[in-house]
């Protein structure tokens, strides 16, 4: 009986491994960037510094429109609105790039 390790495995095998894995980082880097997006507005981080500015930037693209800070989901008022918008839409969009990567991840991986 042979092990795993030596079982021949397919090419097409190896690379759709490569591509799912490929596949989830870029969804968990979405989701990365939208949580710390979403804990700079939250602490009030310095919108002039240049990995501060790039952060939030692309976090408001990566947000696709649904889970947007101004016209999100969930659109709160008053006291300290702007962050909890951040938190609730940008923390449930970085929730939902998750979710979707690992099902798109697991159709890919043989």
């Amino acid at each position: 009986m042979k092990r795993r390790s030596e079982v021949a495995v397919s090419p097409v095998t190896k690379v759709r491994t490569q591509v799912a894995r490929v596949v989830w980082l870029l969804f968990a880097l979405a989701a990365l960037f939208l949580a710390v997006g979403a804990l700079m507005v939250a602490l009030d981080a310095n919108t002039g510094n240049a990995l501060v500015k790039f952060v939030i930037d692309t976090a408001d693209r990566v947000d696709l429109g649904v889970f947007s800070r101004q016209d999100g989901i969930k659109h709160f008022t008053g006291q300290d609105a702007t962050t909890k918008n951040a938190l609730f839409n940008w923390g449930l969009g970085a929730v939902a790039w998750l979710v979707v990567g690992r099902i798109v991840e697991r159709l890919i991986r043989p």
